[in-house]
């Protein structure tokens, strides 16, 4: 039978499928435009699971901030590879999942892939309806929700959303700013804590540890050792802890110098780095 082009447009514009693979589903079908939807989503479906086992490492990771600054989301969405990650149809997927996580604040990744993309499916089954499309393993690896009482949820995404960061700070003093700096200066350094107070006593140890090992085997004197771990430690400290790092953008003072000076605090961050 003849299949107009207005009907393969128009499947197109509903599913996002190539016009080639929409004439041929229109064709199977007879024509009937649901019998065809159906088709195509049971191709996707069949994509997917042939590509289950792929690796998928790279993709976007993508923030939302409510209007109120109370509430953020940071989502990690990927790919196979990173010229998909700048296909318009997967970044658009991506900024949908962004919405709904901020929107619903679902609680595990199953409460979110139940979750509906729009009026006729869920991101469960746009997730396979996306892979059939583009014909790459799609998958929704990670998500987390920030929400502040008191303080403002501030984001940053590095160019290229590869590395994104929710950071929550507070405070009576420029908060934007000085909070987008200390979330650039979380994307930048990767502190392990806002704190040295927040490491937790196992690290600790651990970094004790090591120097008093490295300091014996250097031959120190038994009466300096603990010096010499305590000053080890506190050079951790400042190497991997937030308030006590060198900041990036004036390297006289540290994060928390920075931030006093603006009047502001930093509560607690997300670190979202592609495919880690």
């Amino acid at each position: 039978m003849s299949i107009s082009v207005q009907d393969i447009k128009k499947l197109r514009d509903a599913t996002g499928v190539g016009m080639m693979d929409c004439k041929k589903a229109l064709k199977e079908a007879d024509g009937d435009f649901e019998a065809a939807v159906e088709l195509l989503r049971k191709k996707g479906q069949k994509v997917a699971a042939k590509r289950a086992d792929r690796t998928a490492e790279e993709g976007l990771v993508v923030t939302r901030i409510s209007d109120d600054e109370s509430t953020g989301a940071i989502v990690e969405v990927n790919c196979e590879t990173d010229f998909v990650a700048r296909n318009d149809d997967f970044q658009t997927f991506a900024a949908t999942i962004a919405d709904q996580v901020l929107a619903e604040q679902p609680s595990a990744l199953d409460a979110l892939k139940a979750l509906p993309f729009d009026d006729d499916h869920t991101i469960d089954e746009e997730l396979a309806a996306i892979t059939g499309r583009i014909g790459e393993k799609i998958a929704i690896r990670r998500f987390d929700v920030l929400d502040s009482d008191a303080g403002t949820i501030l984001s940053y995404v590095h160019p290229g959303s590869k590395l994104g960061v929710l950071i929550e700070v507070t405070g009576d003093g420029d908060v934007h700013d000085a909070g987008r700096d200390a979330a650039m200066q979380v994307a930048a350094m990767n502190p392990i804590a806002v704190r040295r107070e927040e490491v937790s006593e196992e690290k600790q140890e651990k970094e004790m540890e090591i120097a008093r090992e490295a300091a014996l085997n250097e031959g120190k004197p038994e009466h300096v050792i603990d010096n010499i771990v305590q000053g080890k430690l506190n050079r951790f400290f400042e190497d991997n802890v937030l308030l006590e790092q060198k900041f990036v953008k004036d390297g006289s003072m540290s994060v928390g110098d920075m931030l006093d000076e603006a009047g502001v605090d930093v509560q607690r961050f997300v670190r979202y780095a592609l495919g880690n």
